[in-house]
């Protein structure tokens, strides 16, 4: 039998406590905000998802969610409020509310906000892959809207490295739209 996981309060919103299954509130769980928008991951600092990583980011209008990359194992995106633009394989694409984004391993790709205001994101990815995850790549379509790197590298450091850090955070009201 798998035991439910206990759910800790801590400043910045409820996180697993432990192994196990849980039902948490997006609008009550742990939040982190920085240049990439408002992120909600889920997990806490000593639970990490083993197989599969998901979380809901709102990004504002022209916000990038990250830098261009591709990974070594398969993500896909849900954006489920608001419009974005998806730059994937040095092509853009709009997208709208309910439009799925496939991308199998290898896929370079990044999502950036559009439209007049914020849109919402469910992001999925596998976690099961080894150290050579994958790479920042450089793109021409990713740098005309912030969210490339100038020079080709696999390090997290090297291409976030001219960004403030972000902070984790409580949910503040109006971050995610009501649906339905």
């Amino acid at each position: 039998m798998v035991p439910e996981a206990p759910l800790e309060q801590t400043e910045h919103g409820l996180v697993p406590a432990g192994e196990g299954w849980f039902v948490v509130n997006t609008r009550e769980a742990r939040w982190r905000e920085d240049s990439f928008g408002k992120v909600c991951f889920y997990e806490g600092d000593g639970t990490r998802f083993g197989q599969l990583g998901v979380n809901v980011s709102v990004l504002e209008p022209g916000q990038p969610a990250c830098m261009y990359h591709w990974e070594d194992e398969q993500e896909d995106f849900l954006l489920v409020a608001g419009e974005a633009l998806l730059i994937v394989e040095g092509q853009e694409r709009p997208l709208r509310a309910w439009d799925l984004v496939h991308c199998p391993p290898r896929t370079q790709h990044v999502i950036v906000g559009a439209g007049d205001g914020p849109c919402v994101i469910v992001a999925v990815g596998s976690r099961t892959g080894n150290d050579d995850w994958g790479a920042y790549t450089v793109d021409d379509a990713a740098l005309r809207h912030g969210a490339g790197v100038e020079q080709e590298t696999a390090s997290p450091a090297e291409a976030y490295g001219r960004f403030p850090p972000g902070a984790f955070t409580r949910y503040r009201d109006g971050w995610l739209p009501e649906l339905g």
